[in-house]
């Protein structure tokens, strides 16, 4: 055991661990191995939290250059474009991943699935950039409540394409599973869009706002394209309507659920909110909404990365149930190692995050901000699962899940123990829905497919489980220092074990 310690500190443990975990390599030829699924999420979360920070170092342009004002016109815009972009897109995005992962050793089929995908693009790209221009002066009033901002709204209109066209070509290549490409080229158009946008603030003020984002949506559109043609050079195939239908029937069908599913959230999300202001006050709306979006944000890294890494993996192995158990039963048991430490360390650090992101006025919420801690180790548990239904192609019940009953779960539950217990009654609902939403997808899937996870699979679950619920008990166990030293303790202790097992599994 000795041994063993020595080598974890002594400097070679750690820094081959650290290598396979966060250096970009060469693509492996097993992509379902241990390596290959901490190395793609890893790469793509460390893209995520460098886009982060490019959107900080943004934002602190525009307070410079533009103040509170310019802030808040920049807001509009950006809000704007991405509410149109989303209706836009129709919700094809994660359609053309599963397709292009489940045809990508056919080459002759990846053609076919390419072609039409970069139609559907360019439509969807033109006709949310149509939307825009159109709607122009509306957009100008709701935002602004005068007609002076119409003509940058018929600018933004040039954004919402490239943004539209740049996330097709995203999906793509994720559906190709070029991870290293897909890292560099988002970060190259991030950074290249930054650089050549702030001196817009700088000269033009408010101005400068809407032609930063067009080269940001440009320039980051420029260098997917150029991945995609690295990955998967263009063929010269031309549309046929009675061959290519079935596969647009299917990429609109599964889009539009999608999207769907989305907007029953959204909606979900806003009659909470209303319910909220009707039951207590604004000021309760404004303390969960804080909440929430810090702990949506937080998650968000490990989620995205999640989503862009496993799901064209399992959308691959969805004709091989061998393979797919594979899939799904690594990716539990990696989810559950590393969630498990981050979902600690949120709860530990939650009045500290308050106070950096927020002021102390918030501090009220480092309770419901614990509770949502913990929901977001069973939703990071729920995830894997939540997949399998959509990966095989089982459309209506992927919509029953996941638009359907878990929204509503979420919502009568929230309504429910706000009624009941207030403000912290909204975390209450959140663990409750999550934990009930594991215990959903695992009887469906297990009925529908047989699937259960396997033994190191549950193993890493309930023990993760056991450590999440240990670290937030730790965390209001007293008021004082000794709440973060217990706390401290139990993350300290997630964490180490965590690594060790990593470390383990990076060598099988």
């Amino acid at each position: 055991m000795s041994g063993g310690w020595r080598y974890f500190w002594g400097g070679k443990g750690v820094i081959r661990v650290f290598f396979c975990i966060f250096a970009v390599m060469a693509e492996e030829k097993n992509e379902n191995g241990y390596k290959s699924i901490l190395k793609g999420s890893s790469i793509l979360g460390g893209v995520q939290i460098f886009q982060i920070l490019i959107n900080l170092v943004r934002g602190k342009f525009v307070a410079m250059f533009l103040g509170p004002d310019g802030m808040g016109a920049a807001s509009m815009f950006t809000t704007a474009s991405n509410t149109v972009a989303r209706f836009a897109s129709l919700g094809l995005n994660l359609s053309f991943v599963k397709e292009v992962a489940a045809n990508k050793d056919d080459s002759g089929r990846l053609a076919d699935v390419r072609h039409v995908a970069e139609l559907l693009i360019r439509l969807t790209a033109l006709l949310g950039a149509l939307a825009c221009a159109v709607m122009a002066p509306w957009f100008s009033r709701w935002s602004f409540g005068s007609d002076d901002y119409a003509w940058q709204f018929v600018a933004l209109a040039v954004a919402v394409f490239f943004m539209v066209a740049g996330n097709g070509r995203m999906a793509l290549l994720q559906g190709l599973h070029k991870m290293k490409l897909l890292s560099v080229t988002s970060l190259a158009g991030a950074v290249t869009g930054l650089v050549a946008g702030v001196p817009l603030y700088y000269f033009f003020g408010t101005r400068g706002i809407v032609p930063a984002m067009i080269i940001l949506t440009a320039t980051t559109w420029g260098f997917y394209t150029y991945g995609l043609r690295r990955a998967m050079p263009p063929s010269r195939v031309t549309f046929n309507r009675r061959m290519h239908s079935p596969l647009v029937k299917r990429m609109l069908l599964t889009g539009m659920i999608l999207l769907s599913s989305s907007l029953i959230n959204t909606l979900c999300s806003y009659i909470i909110n209303i319910f909220i202001r009707m039951n207590g006050d604004i000021a309760d709306v404004g303390l969960f909404n804080a909440a929430n979006s810090i702990t949506l944000q937080y998650a968000g890294v490990v989620f995205t990365a999640m989503a862009l890494d496993y799901f064209p993996r399992l959308s691959a192995a969805a004709g091989d149930t061998v393979k797919m158990r594979v899939v799904i039963d690594r990716q539990m048991e990696i989810v559950a190692l590393v969630a498990t430490p981050l979902s600690i360390l949120l709860v530990a650090t939650a009045p500290i995050i308050i106070r950096l992101l927020l002021t102390a006025e918030f501090l009220p919420t480092t309770g419901l901000m614990r509770w949502l801690g913990i929901s977001i180790l069973l939703k990071a548990i729920a995830y894997p699962l939540g997949y399998i239904t959509f990966a095989k192609d089982n459309r209506k019940l992927f919509f029953w899940l996941e638009a359907i009953v878990c929204n509503v779960l979420y919502l009568g539950l929230s309504l429910i123990f706000y009624k009941i217990y207030g403000l912290m009654g909204l975390g209450y609902a959140a663990v409750v829905e999550q934990a009930a939403c594991v215990l959903l997808y695992i009887s469906v899937n297990y009925r529908i497919y047989g699937f259960l996870p396997n033994r190191r699979a549950t193993t890493e679950t309930c023990v993760g489980i056991l450590l999440g619920v240990c670290g937030f008990c730790a965390s209001i166990a007293t008021q004082d220092a000794l709440t973060y030293w217990l706390t401290a303790s139990v993350f300290i202790i997630t964490a180490v074990r965590s690594f060790l097992i990593l470390r383990t599994r990076l060598h099988e």
